[in-house]
């Protein structure tokens, strides 16, 4: 199935009734890890809204929900490993269990950014939960990835939060760029 974003082709990689599937296993773990705590899911907006929101709902222990926005694509194929910082938490989450919720870990940088970020603001520990990994492209090892969805290649993908030129977002799977 091949579709068509702003300039480019897609074709499907990772059907939907696949992400929801390891989204109810991921729910699962995280439930049953957090049992008697209430974490703080922290959404890394734009991209990742989509799998919090299904995440959310399947996760079987109170849990807070907040966003913080970062980039470092701006619309393009690749990172910039410039990252863009829009959006802070306003919450305090000192002495909190903080889940970070990413759609996607390809260099590290971005996700080693935050979690040096908030440290200094002591929280009881740190998460991470991405929906993809690609870890030929990691150039950060990031020892706070606990939870992955998917392992893909060092590709350019769209779906399910994540876009191409802001465009992409509502298509329901996880699509590759095709060469």
């Amino acid at each position: 199935m091949k579709t068509q974003v702003a300039d480019l082709t897609f074709e499907l990689s990772i059907p939907y009734a696949s992400i929801e599937k390891r989204v109810g296993e991921i729910a699962g773990q995280i439930s049953s890890d957090y049992s008697g705590r209430i974490p703080v899911m922290v959404g890394i907006l734009s991209g990742s809204f989509l799998f919090v929101a299904d995440l959310v709902k399947q996760i079987e222990t109170p849990i807070e929900v907040t966003f913080a926005k970062l980039a470092s694509y701006y619309g393009g194929t690749s990172t910039t490993r410039k990252i863009r910082d829009d959006f802070d938490l306003t919450i305090d989450i000192k002495g909190r269990d903080i889940i970070l919720v990413e759609d996607i870990v390809d260099t590290g940088n971005t996700m080693h950014y935050l979690i040096e970020k908030l440290k200094v603001r002591e929280p009881a520990s740190i998460t991470v939960c991405s929906l993809l990994l690609k870890p030929d492209a990691l150039e950060r090892t990031i020892p706070e990835l606990k939870y992955t969805g998917f392992e893909i290649a060092n590709e350019f993908v769209v779906g399910y939060g994540l876009d191409y030129k802001e465009l992409g977002r509502n298509l329901k799977g996880i699509f590759k760029k095709v060469e």
